[in-house]
């Protein structure tokens, strides 16, 4: 039996485990991958520490794999031995409910999730539902494309609830945020940074990508916002940001997991300002955003790390030591 290298989840809240476990075989509709990068994601965070239910244990974690495919299923159709994929969050869904049959795919009741409900790529190999697999553009080695599998897409996603808002805030500058921006300037608007009061460093790193201001989560900005999208789990962030958004203007809350959000007078929200959650991705959005870093190609800021190192990547990123994203490459 052929085996792999995996970092294993046994327990919420305790580090992950680095043991030697048989390789994953492809289904009849699925791909074996040679996993060549895979970004860690604040999600992992939440996963690994018991902040979101455990839907499966032992787990490997990790959806934002990119890799080589090495082994392909009977009923496999469009993907070849040896092409390069990336596998996101998304990982099935059940095509036949009211959400998947109207464009909804994200919303299943049923949906299977890459690195939560199905094990991940904190390993050597990994196998993942063809249909539910994204190509790679060439212009992207495999460690600057992990992290546009899911801080991309649910940025790109976040983006789009945003509709055509030109003054456009961003609370919680991480792996999402330094996608997200550069594609917001490329399109032309304005982007305001917020950031934990008195982090210099990220305050200049946003500024650096073309932020027009940035400064604390925690004060107003020089503008009038037409939308706030939040990526930082910190419920307190939204009566912030509803103050900040014009009347008519959004507040998106993009993570899977935020602390509870306190109560706010009313008049934050009066004025038709609107609240809405981001959940999950769709494969059209992968479609779509592909096409749209074509166009306006993006530039990953990432920090590698060895597969074994993955604990001390999820430290790392806890800590807020991360400016940009973190990939772990398994060295082989």
């Amino acid at each position: 039996m052929q085996t792999m290298r995996a970092l294993i989840l046994k327990q919420p809240g305790q580090p992950l485990s680095a043991d030697e476990i048989p390789r994953p075989q492809p289904g009849r509709c699925e791909v074996q991958i040679e996993v060549t990068a895979c970004g860690v994601c604040r999600t992992d965070l939440h996963i690994v520490d018991g902040e979101l239910p455990s839907h499966k244990l032992p787990l490997v974690p990790g959806h934002e794999i990119v890799g080589r495919v090495t082994a392909v299923g009977a009923d496999v159709v469009g993907i070849a031995l040896d092409d390069r994929v990336g596998v996101p969050w998304l990982n099935w869904t059940c095509g036949e409910c009211a959400y998947c049959r109207g464009g909804q795919e994200n919303l299943c009741d049923k949906a299977r999730f890459t690195g939560y409900s199905v094990d991940g790529g904190y390993a050597d190999y990994a196998v993942a539902d063809s249909r539910y697999c994204l190509p790679i553009p060439p212009s992207y080695s495999c460690e600057a494309a992990a992290p546009l599998l899911c801080a991309g897409l649910i940025g790109f996603r976040a983006l789009r609830m945003a509709a055509n808002a030109q003054h456009i805030g961003l609370y919680g500058f991480g792996a999402a945020a330094h996608i997200l921006i550069q594609l917001c300037v490329a399109q032309g608007r304005r982007v305001y940074a917020f950031v934990r009061p008195g982090d210099e460093a990220t305050r200049t790193f946003a500024l650096d990508l073309g932020a027009v201001w940035s400064g604390g989560s925690d004060t107003q900005p020089p503008h009038l916002l037409d939308a706030a999208l939040i990526f930082a789990p910190v419920g307190n962030l939204v009566p912030a940001a509803l103050r900040a958004v014009r009347k008519g203007g959004s507040v998106v809350c993009a993570g899977i997991h935020m602390s509870d959000i306190p109560s706010f007078p009313y008049e934050l929200l009066w004025g038709e300002r609107v609240v809405r959650s981001v959940a999950n991705l769709t494969r059209a959005d992968g479609a779509e955003f592909l096409t749209a870093i074509e166009r306006f190609p993006i530039h990953t800021q990432i920090q590698t790390y060895d597969l074994l190192q993955a604990n001390k990547a999820l430290d790392d990123l806890r800590s807020g030591h991360v400016h940009g994203a973190a990939v772990l490459v398994p060295r082989r």
